[in-house]
């Protein structure tokens, strides 16, 4: 299978996602389009990845290419292509169809629990995880349900943290490929952000690893195992 990765800022790690798509034997074409490589003009993938970002998915002003992501990302739907949004990747997918994006409205931070509804409980993807589950979080914006778009998953600080669209478009708030080495390798990566995000996070780091990140990992693996299954 070829997969189409797009990647938002200069440190992605693919993480739970890249052990997936490794398994599965997976071409990857990587694109990098904060940093001006071009975005690809058709549909020529099995399957499109988009990974987080530093920025909102309102900010065409400093990043051009968000409406052309956003469209691509509508495209692949329509050709009834896997497409799987995290984070910033949700939040330009619930923009392509119809979502309102809401900045700075629901923060999140680290390991945090989400609960799955019930469509989310039957859902061929999020329903290889238990109903409520530990998972990385880190994001100040969110979004309402595009129209049509069955919403899979919900936390306290976020409603919309999981939503499929079709067969095999999935949007997910949480970082489910954020797996500990991940996160860790993020501590020297964004250590402003990070203390901006959660004072103090950083010193506890070790200890919140090591109450929620082998379930964090296990889930995200799980997940991302359902979602290549599906390309």
């Amino acid at each position: 299978m070829q997969v189409a990765i797009i990647e938002n800022t200069r440190t992605t790690n693919h993480g739970q996602v890249g052990v997936a798509l490794h398994e599965a034997g997976a071409r990857i074409d990587l694109y990098k389009p904060w940093a001006g490589q071009p975005l690809p003009a058709s549909v020529d993938a099995d399957a499109l990845v988009v990974f987080g970002g530093e920025q909102s998915a309102l900010d065409d002003h400093s990043h051009p290419y968000l409406p052309t992501l956003a469209q691509m990302m509508a495209e692949y739907t329509a050709a009834d292509r896997a497409v799987l949004g995290i984070c910033l990747g949700s939040q330009v997918l619930a923009r392509a169809f119809g979502g309102q994006n809401h900045l700075g409205a629901a923060p999140e931070f680290g390991w945090c629990e989400v609960r799955l509804t019930e469509a989310g409980r039957v859902d061929p993807v999020l329903g290889v995880v238990p109903d409520q589950f530990p998972i990385y979080q880190w994001h100040s914006d969110t979004f309402s349900l595009p129209p049509g778009a069955v919403q899979l998953a919900t936390s306290d600080g976020a409603a919309q943290q999981g939503f499929r669209l079709g067969r095999a478009t999935y949007g997910t708030q949480f970082h489910f490929e954020a797996n500990r080495a991940v996160v860790r390798d993020w501590l020297p990566a964004f250590p402003e952000a990070i203390a901006t995000a959660k004072p103090g996070w950083a010193d506890r780091f070790e200890d919140e690893a090591a109450r929620h990140g082998a379930a964090a990992d296990a889930h995200g693996l799980a997940l991302a195992r359902a979602w290549v299954g599906l390309i």
